[in-house]
C-alpha cells in the first residue's frame, strides 16, 4: 500500500515512500532507484505517476538525475535530436533534406493496438521518405502511426500542417512528453529497397519509437529506416 498522508494523491504517496527509503537507509548515497518500469508495478500506478513523484523528490534535493547517460542516433558522427522532429534535427547539423510524403491515410493495424492496450484499431498512418536534397540519395523511410483520436480525424483529408507531422500534433494539442525507444538491423527487401534506392537485403538500423501525452495517451508509434552509411547508434554509460 503507498504511503502517505491522508487525501495526498498517488504521486505524492509515491514520493513519500521512496523519501523513507532514503531516510531509512534502505537506499544509501549513489544507490540508484528501481527503474521506472519496476516502480510502476511496485506501486501499481501509471508511468505517468511515477515520473511525477520522482519529479517531487528531484524537487526536494532527495534524487538527481544524469543529464547525458543514455543512448543517442547520429548523424555522421553528430548526435542529432529529433524529439523536435527529423527535419529540424538535420538541419541543426547541417544537413540539408527533402522529404516526400508517401501516404496519409486511416488504416487498422488490431496487433498495434493490442500492444499497446489501445481499445480502436484505427490509425492515421503517414509514410514519408528523406533524401539529401544535392544528389537525391534515400537517407531514412519513416512509417507513423497515429492512433485516430478525434484531434487528428481531419489529418488525411487537410494533410500535415506546413508539411511537418511535429507541427501536425502540436498544432493539435499533442505534445510528446515521454516514451520509448527499440534500436534493432533490419534487412530491407521488395518495396522497401526500391524506395530506399539499395539492393535487397542490405541491412538498415532500424528505430521504433512509442511517443506518449504527459497523462500517458499513444500519440505516435513511428519506425524508421535510417541508412547507415549516415546514421548510427551512440552509447553513454
Amino acid at each position: 500500500m503507498l504511503a502517505g498522508p491522508p487525501g495526498a494523491g498517488k504521486s505524492d504517496r509515491i514520493a513519500a515512500e521512496l523519501e523513507n527509503d532514503i531516510l531509512q537507509g534502505v537506499l544509501g548515497y549513489g544507490d540508484r532507484l528501481q527503474s521506472e518500469n519496476e516502480l510502476v508495478h511496485r506501486f501499481a500506478v501509471s508511468r505517468g505517476t511515477v515520473r511525477k513523484g520522482l519529479q517531487e523528490l528531484s524537487g526536494r534535493g532527495l534524487i538527481t538525475t544524469k543529464i547525458g547517460v543514455g543512448s543517442f542516433v547520429t548523424f555522421n558522427g553528430q548526435t542529432i535530436d529529433d524529439a523536435r522532429g527529423w527535419s529540424r534535427a538535420l538541419a541543426d547539423v547541417g544537413v540539408d533534406a527533402e522529404v516526400r510524403t508517401l501516404c496519409i491515410e486511416v488504416v487498422e493495424h488490431e496487433a498495434l493496438a493490442a500492444e499497446h492496450g489501445l481499445s480502436d484499431k484505427g490509425f492515421v498512418a503517414v509514410d514519408r521518405l528523406r533524401s539529401l536534397r544535392a544528389t537525391s540519395q534515400p537517407i531514412s523511410l519513416e512509417r507513423s502511426r497515429l492512433p485516430l483520436l478525434p484531434e487528428l480525424e481531419e489529418v488525411p483529408l487537410r494533410g500535415l500542417r506546413d508539411g511537418s507531422l511535429h507541427r501536425t500534433l502540436r498544432a493539435a494539442g499533442l505534445v510528446p512528453h515521454h516514451g520509448e525507444e527499440w534500436v534493432d538491423i533490419a534487412m530491407v527487401d521488395g518495396r522497401d529497397a526500391e524506395l530506399l534506392d539499395c539492393a535487397a537485403g542490405t541491412a538498415f538500423l532500424r528505430t521504433r519509437r512509442l511517443s506518449r501525452t504527459a497523462d500517458d495517451r499513444v500519440i505516435e508509434y513511428v519506425t524508421s529506416l535510417l541508412n547507415p552509411a549516415f546514421f548510427s547508434l551512440h552509447l553513454e554509460f
